[in-house]
């Protein structure tokens, strides 16, 4: 909680700094790597800062965190902090860096706000960094221990074994490893972080969700090609499908992420669009390798059939599940050669579904489709609590603005 000095002046404060936080969020990112260049090397994705969506993360995040101080004091939103910890700790982040980056905020909040940061504002928000920062340390630090890892050695040398062709756009990656180290087992739902190299010698940190249960020697993992549709490609999308080839060695972290397959033994449901269905492809392998017995519900939107990633593999994990159906939502193509319950065209309408009572449900896709179906199932009545959603990218933050 602030401290009874701090919370007048953040309260205060909080409207000319939000009003000013994506610039000070610039003049962060610029101060801090011109004297920690090393910070571009495997730890921030160069694409997102480009287009400015990550100082925008951490504008929002920072606002949504002082809002809750200020609007719910005993309570902090642990879902956001959650999410950013299993991000952290997927990319090794240390404790000290965390006194680097309140160094580099504090002087560009000083910079831009200018005589307006007197030494009592600077010591409110340096009260609200700390807080956040310290709530950040802790949960890392037992992701960490829970792990058995450092986070120098959160790393590890994995070889390209197959390289699978799912769709035009998206090719799945199966990684052996190379050492005989034990592998640190993944609960269904969770990602890697991918180290790609680029030709400029500077790597490049990529989040990829694991499509199959475990078997102590693979990780499997699908990459949908970035195109920029006026702005650059994916440079790491378009590096693994074009250049890694079988044999090369790539560098992964352990698995992380939290939001994973709920064991109350209760129905799921899974909805996903795009390349969102990567995690519950992840979960249904998991759930085919414990021979479950629950009753699964999938629902996909996608173009058409011949774009929908993991496709096959999706369908014949189904047909494995004694109580499970299938249901897709195609917008260009109604066309189908999958065994289906149904299939629609148009946009996700979960009103044409057949939804199990009492499940929990999971959701992954572009942020506006979390949103909608997150919204159409609590208008059905289903429990915010009841509702889990993975958001990759920068756009982590805004999922839990609410």
């Amino acid at each position: 909680m602030l401290s009874d000095k701090a919370r007048p002046i953040v309260q205060n404060t909080l409207p000319v700094v939000a009003d000013h936080i994506a610039e000070i969020a610039n003049r962060f990112y610029a101060h801090m790597f011109a004297e920690h260049p090393e910070f571009q090397d495997g730890m921030f994705n160069r694409g997102n800062q480009a287009e400015g969506s990550q100082s925008k993360a951490l504008a929002g995040s920072v606002a949504v965190f002082a809002t809750r101080l200020l609007s719910h004091p005993p309570r902090i939103p642990e879902r956001l902090l959650t999410r950013i910890a299993h991000k952290h700790a997927s990319l090794g982040i240390r404790p000290d860096q965390y006194d680097i980056v309140r160094e580099h905020l504090m002087w560009a909040i000083g910079d831009v706000l200018g005589d307006a940061v007197t030494p009592d504002v600077a010591a409110a928000w340096d009260e609200v960094y700390w807080l956040m920062a310290y709530a950040l340390i802790h949960q890392e630090r037992g992701l960490y221990s829970a792990r058995g890892v450092t986070p120098e050695r959160v790393w590890r040398q994995w070889r390209v074994a197959a390289k699978e062709w799912e769709t035009d756009d998206v090719v799945s990656f199966v990684m052996r490893r190379v050492d005989d180290r034990p592998v640190k087992t993944s609960l269904p739902g969770q990602y890697v972080t991918l180290l790609a190299t680029m030709p400029d010698g500077v790597r490049q940190p990529r989040q990829y969700s694991l499509t199959r249960a475990d078997d102590g020697e693979h990780r499997y993992f699908a990459v949908k090609r970035v195109h920029g549709g006026g702005r650059p490609d994916g440079e790491v999308s378009n590096l693994l499908h074009d250049s890694v080839k079988v044999g090369d060695e790539l560098t992964m972290s352990v698995p992380y992420g939290d939001v994973v397959l709920d064991d109350s033994g209760r129905p799921v449901v899974f909805a996903s669009a795009g390349i969102g269905v990567t995690p519950m492809a992840g979960m249904l392998s998991h759930l085919v390798a414990a021979g479950s017995h629950l009753h699964v519900t999938m629902l996909h939107a996608d173009a058409a059939e011949s774009t929908f990633p993991l496709r096959a593999q999706i369908a014949d994990d189904l047909a494995r599940l004694p109580k499970s159906a299938l249901y897709v939502w195609y917008e260009q193509d109604q066309r189908t050669d999958l065994p289906v319950t149904r299939v629609f065209s148009g946009a996700m309408n979960l009103e044409q579904a057949d939804l199990p009572e009492g499940a929990v449900h999971y959701l992954c896709g572009p942020l506006p489709f979390l949103q909608s179906i997150r919204s159409a199932l609590i208008d059905r009545g289903v429990p915010p609590r009841d509702i889990q959603y993975e958001v990759f990218g920068p756009d982590l933050w805004q999922a839990d603005a609410d």
